[in-house]
């Protein structure tokens, strides 16, 4: 009996193995922000509705994705004039492209434990390579996640022309996101 009970339980068990673990986002207690300069002038943003499908095991990044989807609208600096400028058609140009989206292709552990992931974030219909650093720590039931980029402006097409030239060319990014399991 325990012949055949060994091989069935691995059999189960493996399912469950093959994939990462799924996680819900606390839309409550997490934040999707941005930091950028304007006539050497620092200012903080944040996107108020953004929407992320975490799959993510760090004994398995093989099977680890990130797919974020962000509500371009909803960005704000604490500045209704630069939000509008934002949302117009020199930057995110919201009424034809709403949304951003950012599809991970591929994690990478380095040597001192550190992770990245590599993927692709789309905005105004221009898809680029994006590597993000990630932190993930769980603690059972829950984790965080934390990742960091900075993007190139002009390589989305955002702000460009000579009416731009005061805006910073660097955007850091960094996402917080709370999760639980499902």
């Amino acid at each position: 009996m325990l012949r055949t009970f060994i091989p069935t339980l691995v059999i189960l068990l493996l399912p469950v193995a093959a994939s990462a673990r799924d996680w819900n986002v606390d839309a409550s207690k997490s934040t999707l922000g941005f930091k950028g300069s304007y006539q050497g002038e620092a200012f903080n943003g944040t996107f108020k509705a953004f929407d992320a499908k975490i799959a993510y095991d760090a004994a398995d990044l093989a099977k680890a994705r990130f797919d974020v989807t962000v509500d371009l609208a909803s960005a704000d600096t604490a500045s209704a004039e630069r939000d509008d400028a934002l949302k117009g058609s020199d930057f995110f140009a919201v009424a034809k492209f709403p949304k951003a989206r950012f599809e991970t292709e591929s994690f990478a552990q380095g040597a001192d434990g550190s992770v990245t992931a590599q993927g692709k974030l789309t905005i105004r219909d221009q898809t680029k390579p994006v590597t993000l650093k990630v932190k993930f720590v769980e603690t059972g039931a829950t984790a965080t996640l934390d990742v960091d980029s900075v993007l190139k402006r002009a390589d989305f097409g955002l702000g460009a022309g000579s009416d731009w030239t005061d805006v910073g060319a660097d955007v850091s990014v960094h996402g917080h996101l709370v999760l639980t399991t499902k």
